[in-house]
């Protein structure tokens, strides 16, 4: 179990992917989003196992949720700065969490 405090560290907010490109250097499919966070937080880039869901048109323009203060994390020749939340399903795939109405970026998930 975890404390309240603890959770309240965790920032969680509400972005717009504004780019998706292949990264074939992962060692399991995945796309490299480009994330805008609002100007508070401003523009931020992730890795996402998301291939088999969704495709790089699909994800242009879709609002997400993403973990923001995470360390950056380097994940082969990239560097990780968000981690953007997703749920997995029956097959194992990732499922993108998002907010049900078009928000702000930035929007802090409480």
């Amino acid at each position: 179990m975890i404390q309240w405090s603890d959770f309240e560290k965790v920032d969680m907010r509400v972005g717009t992917i504004i780019k998706a490109e292949e990264f074939p250097e992962a060692r399991k499919p995945a796309f490299i989003l480009t994330i805008d966070f609002g100007p508070e937080i401003g523009v931020k880039k992730s890795s996402a196992q998301i291939t088999e869901l969704y495709n790089k048109k699909r994800l242009k323009n879709e609002q997400i949720i993403a973990v923001v203060n995470f360390p950056p994390k380097k994940i082969g020749p990239f560097m990780s700065e968000c981690l953007v939340m997703g749920a997995y399903n029956e097959k194992n795939q990732v499922v993108l969490l998002k907010p049900q109405r078009e928000m702000m970026n930035g929007s802090k998930i409480g």
